[in-house]
């Protein structure tokens, strides 16, 4: 079994892949990551100012936070990457992660590098370089419309901007050689080279403001877990090429509405989508699978298990900022006051006025891209 790829009969966690329910104290072991302990979680506090995401544990690890912290306390200069893999629609779960870097953002006033992996996804996914070139478009909407801020925020897509990429990662591959790839992917000799190669087009943006600027500039980036494997070749080479390791913030993998797994662009019946009408919201969320009881006797008797809900999950970490409402929610999920049907409804009106205001957003970015873009 290979770095990147852990495995046991419940879960299966890798860039490419993900299956079952993640035991994340097992991953911090694996991953060789640093928990987010409560020390940590004040210590992010008091520099980035009180947060949902942090308090109630979305982001769970991290690889040297200490370093961005000393740096933003002493006032030296870092700044924020983030990135989305075109291969399909945005959903709900991947609009976690950017708004949480929307938070750091306005909290800190840093810039935003934004990432979008077209080459990774026609790589690595059975799609035309077309379908992919479409889902880079309409995923570049649906980024502007977190909120993130013109003046302070570049989007780099791999194909369009090689030309400010492109110097820095033949640097990285120079030091990556294909052991290493192997390790921590897990590739066979039938994978295409340019899956071998992509690595270092991911590690670009953290190296990327070191080198315009010519001096050390710190990288911080928040991500999903299931990206941590690129970045730890990244942090491997840094040095090396003269740059600091950049840090890393760890988010959970908001899971699929059915059980086990996370929610997919490749698996549409079980993930909501920014782009879905209430009407496809209803029915999804209508089928999910929930912690309730077999029968709604028995779930007022007994409680249900809010733990293992995905509907509850995705309140808690993401969608119910205000922790007296997820606290309500938990508490009568528990008690058998809050029965299933009952949740699934109230989870679709807040899911779908979630998606009324993303949408409206989304539609103005259409004005807003080229701001946005840097011109290679």
């Amino acid at each position: 079994m290979s770095e990147g790829e852990e495995e046991d009969p419940q879960f299966k966690v890798t860039p490419y892949e993900v299956e079952g329910i993640v035991d994340y104290n097992r991953l911090i072991e694996e991953f060789g990551l640093e928990p987010i302990d409560q020390d940590a979680r004040e210590e992010l506090t008091n520099a980035f100012g009180d947060h949902y995401m942090i308090r109630r544990g979305y982001f769970f690890s991290h690889r040297d936070i200490e370093k961005i912290l000393d740096a933003y306390r002493e006032g030296r200069p870092f700044y924020l990457y983030t990135g989305r893999g075109p291969s399909g629609r945005t959903h709900v779960g991947q609009i976690a992660v950017w708004t949480f870097t929307k938070h750091l953002q306005e909290t800190t006033g840093k810039k935003l590098i934004f990432q979008v992996t077209d080459d990774e996804k026609y790589l690595t996914k059975d799609k035309t370089f077309n379908e992919i070139s479409k889902y880079t478009k309409e995923n570049i909407l649906d980024i502007i419309a977190v909120g993130f801020d013109p003046e302070k925020t570049e989007i780099l897509v791999d194909t369009w901007n090689a030309n400010t990429l492109y110097p820095i990662a033949i640097r990285a591959a120079k030091r990556i050689n294909f052991s290493m790839v192997r390790s921590v992917f897990g590739f066979e000799v039938s994978d295409n080279i340019g899956k071998i190669f992509f690595t270092s087009m991911q590690s670009a943006p953290a190296f990327l403001e070191s080198k315009r600027q010519g001096k050390t500039v710190r990288c911080l980036i928040p991500l999903g877990v299931d990206q941590d494997p690129h970045f730890r070749l990244t942090r491997d080479v840094a040095q090396k090429l003269g740059y600091p390791k950049p840090s890393i913030l760890h988010g959970r993998l908001l899971p699929s509405l059915q059980e086990g797994g996370k929610m997919s662009s490749s698996q549409p019946k079980t993930t909501i989508f920014t782009t879905d009408n209430p009407e496809e919201v209803e029915e999804k969320v209508h089928e999910a699978f929930t912690g309730g009881r077999a029968t709604a006797k028995e779930q007022r008797e007994l409680g249900g298990e809010p733990e293992i809900c995905p509907i509850f999950l995705y309140e808690y970490y993401f969608l119910e900022p205000a922790d007296e409402k997820v606290e309500k929610i938990k508490r009568r999920c528990k008690e058998g006051k809050l029965l299933c049907g009952e949740h699934k409804r109230k989870f679709t009106k807040k899911v779908n006025q979630f998606l009324t205001k993303h949408q409206k957003r989304r539609e103005k970015a259409k004005d807003e891209v080229d701001r946005f873009l840097v011109k290679d």
